[in-house]
């Protein structure tokens, strides 16, 4: 099994199919195919062998596909690097996988001339723009290397690494996710099956191809079924609208906030996307009432979950998003999830316990990390850290991360529980809600609000919206509104930043407001129930 097949074989079956629209530019299999044997040639001619890491940092192009195939057909480990990682960030990550090749567009040129002082490990630039970089080779120059299959390759075995993939660092710094051929090829099948995806799909990625979705969920499937795959450096919200309907894309996966972007920016009733057959989103949790509003304009969004270490874990067919919204849906075809308590034992129906995952979507586990490896893997068995239950239908519904709960009085308080009544209020865009300390009760509760534009909303309207909704005890004693929340490049929300930053006590007066305790009867019962 060799990832850089699929292409190759498509570029004799269907030698003319599109198979990349990069800013409006088009390429053929053919031309993809050509160009990846021109990489995978050049590589080898300087010294590239198979397990030999080569980074890419770049936004999301044709050249970064051409490379991804490249390193694939040579039997090489394909790092891409997050270019929205701070110089220091990415200095830590390719201290940690050592690449001996960096392929950069031209925007991260000074941030290259950073790293090169500080990384020992790259002896190969590559700049995939025009202007001179030190000692960088040019992208373009390798035009000059044969475009046939490369020879001499030692076959890849089916559990060799193919990807090293970075996490987000929710909690911290990132940890290099290995993930081997067997991976990418069972996730792949998983995609196909719930996509739907054949030769005559249109696939437009607007996620980062540094990230899981963009290139594994989104990207790599395409290229299997020979579809074709749009991508553009940046998309904007009305960009997005417009290259549906001008490419009768028939299937999309962007963010969640990305589409709330949309609702919030965006003439919907203007723009035509009846073509999509296939329209999912994704990432740390989606509205209910993001789902709703779509449906509404007939457009039948749903939701898929997963991360970096698994992929794709659950998808939530289109016809059960409004039934059984609030769901992640039900594990993929390859893969087996299930929800156990602390034993390791499987729960019942409606029991709340941790997601483990099995079968071949699993990493193979955390590059040069075996501690870190052994504390998630366990018994074949990788331990997701999310809080779920699982209805008697199958359906799976995420409670919250294990590490974002918060105990307060003695009550175990999880977030997302009352972030997802919060962002059903109409004034409200986006929120986040984490523990802080408290000399009474351990912790007391948090919310960071981003208002929808020109709303206002005081203090005392979030306690009278969530009175009676939930328990006194669960309602955030703080409140601060804000511009944006700090995420990750999926999506996911930074609580630990804003947690950090209300530990220094950075917020300035005014910013913050304590709401009234409960009373001293409920208040004392938090540490008896």
């Amino acid at each position: 099994m060799n990832i850089g097949d699929w292409i190759r074989k498509w570029s004799l079956i269907t030698p003319g199919k599109i198979a990349i629209i990069d800013d409006g530019k088009e390429f053929s299999y053919r031309e993809l195919n050509d160009h990846a044997n021109q990489v995978a040639n050049y590589l080898l001619k300087k010294g590239a062998k198979k397990g030999d890491r080569i980074s890419v940092l770049s936004y999301n192009c044709h050249e970064f596909i051409e490379i991804y195939f490249a390193v694939s057909k040579i039997g090489a480990i394909f790092v891409p690097l997050n270019w929205r990682m701070a110089p220091d960030e990415l200095a830590y990550v390719l201290g940690d996988c050592t690449p001996s090749f960096l392929f950069f567009a031209e925007d991260f040129s000074e941030t290259c001339l950073h790293l090169e002082s500080r990384i020992e490990s790259v002896k190969n630039y590559i700049t995939l723009g025009r202007k001179p970089f030190s000692r960088a080779d040019r992208y373009e120059e390798i035009a000059r290397y044969p475009s046939a299959q490369p020879d001499g390759i030692q076959p890849p075995e089916f559990e060799d690494p193919h990807i090293i993939m970075y996490t987000s660092g929710t909690t911290g710094f990132p940890k290099g996710a290995v993930l081997s051929i067997r991976k990418t090829f069972f996730n792949t099948l998983n995609a196909n099956i719930f996509f739907d995806l054949s030769p005559h799909d249109v696939f437009l990625v607007s996620r980062p191809l540094f990230h899981s979705g963009g290139l594994l969920i989104d990207s790599t499937p395409v290229f299997y079924r020979g579809a074709t795959v749009i991508y553009q450096r940046r998309f904007g919200r009305q960009e997005f609208l417009d290259n549906v309907e001008r490419y009768h894309v028939t299937v999309a996966e962007p963010a969640a906030t990305f589409l709330n972007f949309i609702l919030r920016e965006c003439d919907l009733d203007r723009s035509n996307l009846r073509s999509l057959k296939s329209f999912f989103t994704g990432g740390e949790r989606v509205p209910e009432t993001l789902l709703k509003e779509y449906h509404s304009r007939g457009y039948p969004l749903s939701q898929l979950f997963g991360m970096t270490e698994t992929s794709t874990l659950t998808w939530l067919p289109t016809g059960d998003a409004i039934r059984r919204a609030g769901s992640v849906g039900k594990p993929v075809f390859h893969g087996e999830v299930a929800i156990v308590d602390k034993q390791r034992r499987p729960v019942g129906p409606g029991d709340i316990g941790e997601m483990r995952v099995g079968g071949p979507i699993l990493m193979s586990g955390y590059w040069n990390k075996p501690d870190q490896t052994r504390e998630v893997m366990k018994d074949g068995w990788f331990y997701t850290g999310d809080l779920a239950k699982m209805d008697e239908e199958g359906f799976i519904y995420i409670i919250d991360r294990a590490k974002d709960m918060y105990i307060s009085g003695g009550e175990n308080i999880h977030p997302t529980e009352i972030e997802k009544l919060l962002l059903t209020n109409p004034k409200i865009f986006d929120v986040a809600v984490y523990g802080v300390p408290d000399e009474n009760w351990g912790q007391v509760g948090k919310a960071s609000i981003v208002l929808k534009n020109e709303q206002r909303m005081s203090f005392e309207e979030v306690e009278k919206f969530l009175k009676g909704k939930i328990g006194n005890f669960k309602i955030p004693r703080y409140v601060e509104f804000v511009d944006e929340l700090p995420r990750t490049a999926s999506g996911k929300i930074k609580r630990y930043l804003l947690a950090e930053r209300s530990k220094k006590g950075d917020i300035s007066k005014g910013d913050v407001t304590a709401l009234p305790t409960a009373d001293s009867k409920e208040a004392g019962s938090q540490t008896i129930i």
